[in-house]
């Protein structure tokens, strides 16, 4: 137990530094920000509590609201997101296809089964905060093309870290 933890907080703490100091200076034709970040949230055991899970996106989202000083917006998209997770899973799986103490990754999910999560999640957690970003709908489409675009770069990413985190155990 203190071993998952452990191997949490230290995920957590890569993820941020990667995210801050690498994907943060990424920003193609101001349409494309890399957020992989939230892979962190998508990387979290099957049956987390609630509460537990929306606390972790909260200090998540804080986290990178203090070192990208954007006063609460990856906050609120990330708390958005883990809302969003439980609902989800359960819309794209079957009941019991998955044991109580897994958690998401191609080690254990097929390929599309972690296609569709990803993709739905990270879409949520970008449309909400480009969003909030703009406040505005009078730039719909433009958000919206920016949302997509920002999807797939960070899916990229996310899938990227699903392949590493599957591949130590392939070799067990």
């Amino acid at each position: 137990m203190q071993t998952s933890i452990l191997n949490y907080i230290g995920r957590f703490i890569i993820i941020v530094i990667l995210q801050v100091f690498v994907l943060n200076k990424i920003q193609i034709s101001g349409y494309i920000n890399p957020f992989l970040y939230v892979f962190f949230i998508l990387i979290l055991p099957f049956d987390i509590p609630r509460y537990l899970l929306l606390i972790v996106a909260f200090v998540l989202g804080l986290t990178i609201d203090m070192f990208c000083d954007t006063a609460g917006m990856h906050t609120s998209a990330t708390v958005f997101m883990a809302f969003l997770r439980p609902g989800v899973i359960n819309a794209i799986s079957i009941k019991d296809e998955f044991e109580p103490k897994t958690f998401p990754g191609l080690h254990n999910m097929d390929t599309s089964w972690v296609l569709k999560y990803s993709i739905i999640l990270i879409f949520f957690h970008h449309t909400f905060l480009f969003f909030l970003e703009v406040f505005s709908f009078a730039e719909f489409f433009t958000t919206l093309w920016r949302s997509i675009l920002s999807t797939l770069v960070t899916f990229i990413f996310v899938f990227i870290g699903f392949f590493l985190e599957s591949k130590p155990l392939r070799r067990r």
